[in-house]
């Protein structure tokens, strides 16, 4: 058997998305035992960088060794006990994700549902609140299904007159546009790594409030095997031992409970993700995602492309484009990849084979790879047969790139 030889890729999907190459040299860098103080002093650093990277002055801020998928586990399983009353907006795939999480878990899920491919007014969701004063309120921020941004700055202020809780999967917009955690009174927020972070996928950032830890410590089991005269084991216990957010607290706290061995070599990447995009500053990444998504869905249109929906709440790095009546959307997808290595993404639901979506995030929202995109992804549609002018979607690109108006 052979290595491993991978070709290249212009990975242009909503995530996972390309690497950037000092976080994959970071990656190659020795393991260390996971209570090494050299390593437990780099734990420290990255709950720091967590912090900051979520603009909150949140003691509880680390990472959940999965998956996105697994961070928004851990959080929904910890607040929500068998029979709480959560209410999940769903504007898209993913706030089903959210009913389905937290049904799971016990809870009595009600919804409010808008088409996708718009967001729900904050004053409607309010008005639901008010009437029903559920528990938890679990909402997506940036849904990648359909290239919405949710308002919901007011959300957190109503949730919290009625005792309740915020949480917010903010995954896909994270590092890509504001995530103001604390001025928006989130109580618990989750980002990603494959996204606007452009780490591997496989390690999550979460951050929760002090009320928040309280709230859930009230379910608190540590496991047999390492539990202390000191724990009291809960008959009411979150049901996860491995998603249980009260073990991971002492884990990432001096106790630096036993809980499960972690993933090193996943921690130098999130730390060196973290360290670039707080380097770079975070006003000035958000305007970089803004003016690339700007430009690019400029240049979409001037090919003679047509972008889904409104310009009304687009999220700064996913571009969802209608696919051409005379393209079967995956077989030309298939063709993009194998003939030409760039990747796109279909989409899900009743929006799968009517879009295309396009991530410019982290790493890949530069200009040169943009521009290669253009011009490979017009390249393909021309040998399709689609009409399309690339050579005045590539112009636009470049005289709206060199437009510094972006608003964000």
């Amino acid at each position: 058997m052979s290595e491993l030889s991978i070709d290249h890729r212009l990975i242009m999907t909503p995530g996972p998305v390309m690497v950037d190459p000092r976080v994959s040299q970071a990656m190659s860098n020795q393991v260390l035992g996971q209570f090494d103080p050299d390593f437990t002093a780099i734990m420290n650093d990255t709950m720091a960088l967590i912090r900051q990277s979520f603009q909150t002055k949140n003691h509880w801020a680390f990472p959940v060794d999965g998956t996105s998928r697994a961070g928004l586990e851990a959080v929904i399983s910890s607040i929500v006990a068998p029979g709480d009353s959560v209410l999940v907006p769903i504007y898209g795939r993913f706030g089903d994700l959210f009913v389905e999480l937290a049904q799971r878990a016990g809870g009595k899920v009600s919804t409010i549902e808008r088409e996708w491919g718009t967001v729900i007014d904050q004053d409607d969701l309010i008005q639901a609140i008010k009437e029903q004063h559920p528990k938890v309120v679990a909402m997506v921020h940036g849904e990648t299904s359909t290239g919405r941004l949710q308002p919901l700055d007011r959300i957190g202020q109503t949730v919290h007159e009625y005792g309740g809780f915020l949480v917010v999967d903010c995954v896909a917009s994270y590092l890509g546009a504001p995530v103001k955690v604390d001025d928006w009174q989130i109580d618990a927020a989750i980002g990603g790594a494959q996204k606007c972070l452009s780490i591997p996928s496989g390690i999550t950032p979460i951050t929760f409030s002090d009320r928040f830890a309280t709230e859930i410590s009230s379910r608190k089991r540590v496991e047999r095997g390492v539990r202390t005269n000191d724990d009291h084991a809960e008959s009411d216990f979150i049901t996860s031992n491995y998603l249980d957010l009260t073990q991971l607290m002492d884990y990432w706290s001096e106790r630096r409970l036993n809980h499960h061995t972690e993933a090193t070599v996943a921690v130098y990447g999130l730390h060196e993700g973290l360290r670039l995009a707080l380097n770079e500053g975070l006003e000035n990444r958000f305007a970089r995602h803004a003016k690339i998504h700007h430009a690019l869905n400029a240049a979409l249109t001037g090919m003679g492309l047509k972008i889904f929906h409104d310009g009304d709440h687009e999220m700064p790095m996913v571009s969802a484009i209608e696919i051409p009546d005379e393209l079967d959307g995956d077989a030309f997808r298939s063709t993009l990849l194998k003939a030409y290595g760039v990747e796109i993404s279909n989409s899900f639901g009743s929006l799968k084979g009517r879009i295309w979506r396009l991530g410019t995030m982290g790493y890949v929202a530069q200009r040169s790879f943009v521009q290669n995109f253009i011009a490979l992804f017009g390249a393909a549609l021309l040998q399709a047969g689609v009409d399309v002018d690339l050579k005045a979607g590539l112009d636009t690109f470049e005289s709206v790139y060199e437009d510094d108006k972006v608003l964000m």
